[in-house]
């Protein structure tokens, strides 16, 4: 899917959480923000960026999205994810509220 169809929060997002970027994939949320993946919730920067951290160095995910739908105020991105993990690749959904050009919260399932 070309990077056009998402909103410029969610594009950067990807692009960074598959560089392993953590400072970048961290800029993208909201002070207040919360992620919710792996049946955890994650309030805040500090947080995130454990939880970026930790996904990074344990999966080494990248994510390709396969579809953009928008309903009740959050993008729905289903993506095809593939890393070191059991399964892979395999699709998740993720989940974006955004608020003021930055992620206010994602769930990932």
């Amino acid at each position: 899917m070309p990077p056009t169809k998402l909103a410029p929060p969610i594009a950067t997002y990807i692009a960074a959480a598959n560089a392993q970027d953590v400072d970048a994939v961290t800029a993208c949320f909201s002070q207040g923000a919360v992620v919710h993946d792996e049946k955890r919730e994650r309030r805040g920067i500090a947080a995130i960026r454990k939880w970026a951290d930790e996904v990074s160095e344990k999966y080494r995910p990248t994510v390709e999205a396969l579809d953009v739908a928008e309903t009740n105020g959050r993008t729905i991105v289903t993506g095809r994810i593939s890393g070191n993990f059991p399964g892979s690749p395999i699709e998740l959904r993720y989940a974006f509220t955004l608020n003021g050009g930055k992620i206010e919260r994602l769930e990932i399932s």
